[in-house]
């Protein structure tokens, strides 16, 4: 079974995907909204940018971000100015990690949400006198609703899993940086296969029951939708 340390991890974990998930649901709703809305012509350097989590090795990405949250690095050395205390291995980095790891995960679904909405809806919104705010929240928002759905499970499942950029970022500090995925691979090591396979199966099954409810809900919403 979890012994104390596993319990912790757990928590840390679970925290970290809750906290990761609301950030990227607060600032990347405007930003797939006005993705999906733009017609700027280099809209796709953005695009890139935002998927670039998807194609770049998170050693990489956690190699450069530990660099960047470091004591010698841009934001590190700026907090540390201040009289604060660089941003590496601590749970703030792990989020800072994690935000920019899962981005294309929460982003991407409600790009492709909003732009699956039209300009149609909001159109007749806007002819009776809605202001942008209004057609947004009212109209382009509950339409997007599967897209949410899909950004929430997606954007808190995926940071459960990670492991390259939270072992760079954070390390390996019990109670304070040590994740579930950090765990099990501490328990391989350490050749404890049976505290392995409750964390690793609980991760499995946590996993599997979030994709069964983000594929049945939107297969509710579509047959729902007229």
């Amino acid at each position: 079974m979890f012994n104390e340390a596993d319990l912790t991890a757990l928590a840390i974990t679970l925290k970290l995907a809750v906290i990761t998930t609301m950030i990227l649901l607060v600032l990347g709703t405007p930003l797939a909204w006005w993705l999906a809305r733009t017609r700027w012509r280099f809209k796709f350097v953005l695009e890139a940018v935002v998927a670039l989590p998807l194609v770049l090795p998170p050693t990489v990405l956690g190699f450069y971000l530990l660099i960047a949250l470091g004591p010698h690095g841009p934001v590190g050395g700026l907090m540390e100015s201040m009289g604060g205390k660089p941003l590496a291995f601590t749970f703030t980095g792990l989020v800072i990690g994690s935000v920019i790891y899962s981005m294309p995960f929460v982003i991407q679904p409600l790009q492709d949400a909003f732009m699956a909405v039209g300009r149609r809806p909001l159109e007749v919104a806007a002819t009776l006198r809605a202001s942008p705010l209004d057609r947004f929240f009212t109209v382009a928002v509950p339409l997007a609703r599967p897209g949410f759905l899909t950004a929430t499970v997606l954007g808190f499942a995926h940071t459960l899993g990670e492991f390259g950029v939270v072992l760079m970022i954070g390390g390996n500090i019990p109670g304070e940086t040590q994740v579930v995925s950090i765990a099990i691979y501490d328990h391989v090591e350490g050749l404890e296969y049976t505290h392995a396979h409750w964390l690793s199966g609980g991760l499995l099954l946590l996993s599997f029951v979030l994709l069964i409810a983000v594929y049945a809900l939107n297969r509710r919403f579509r047959v729902a939708r007229p």
